[in-house]
């Protein structure tokens, strides 16, 4: 099992951290890979738990010296990315890596590790539910919110190159969907 590793991704505001936290809770050889971030911390978010929180200047000084398996700057000056050293720390646990990622890191984490990766692509019902549960999480300014809309728009084109499409137009389906997908992948020799 060491060496798999479960890529979910999705647009912001599709579900997917809500669905990632369920499966962790039923499937004890999975460990969440913390990705790193140059963007503030949200209220109630714990550092190296939720995210890595680094500045800009780290977060690039970390590119130069090659320690990140992806990354990308989402927003000017907004970096994510996933850090080697994460990925290392779950393996040496002996643990299976997942990932809550942006979908180009969830293909770039996919291309990366070929057949040890199961990628999944969490679909919001339509992009206007989507943009209602982000109105709700109460984080997002109109601008903030608009980008984001926009890029769900254009990340919805990668669906189809995961290898499972989760729908979240229920959260429990979608969950059991998840975790019957993984569950699925983890028993393949």
């Amino acid at each position: 099992m060491n060496g798999k590793v479960i890529i979910v991704s999705a647009p912001s505001g599709a579900g997917k951290t809500s669905i990632v936290k369920h499966v962790l809770d039923y499937l004890p050889e999975l460990r969440f890979s913390t990705s790193a971030t140059t963007r503030a911390m949200r209220e109630g978010e714990v550092n190296g738990k939720d995210y890595h929180f680094l500045s800009v200047g780290d977060f690039k000084k970390g590119i130069e010296r090659d320690e990140f398996l992806e990354w990308e700057e989402v927003y000017h000056n907004q970096f994510y990315g996933t850090l080697k050293s994460e990925i290392q720390r779950i393996w040496d646990e002996g643990k299976v890596v997942i990932f809550d990622v942006d979908v180009k890191g969830g293909l770039n984490i996919k291309k990366y590790f070929g057949d040890k990766a199961l990628s999944i692509f969490v679909e919001p019902p339509t992009v206007q539910e989507l943009e209602n549960r982000l109105r709700k999480r109460g984080t997002e300014t109109e601008e903030s919110l608009r980008k984001r809309v926009e890029k769900a728009e254009y990340e919805l084109s990668f669906a189809p190159q995961f290898d499972k499409v989760i729908l979240n137009d229920n959260l429990d389906d979608a969950r059991a969907e998840m975790l019957h997908t993984i569950r699925e992948f983890l028993d393949q020799e």
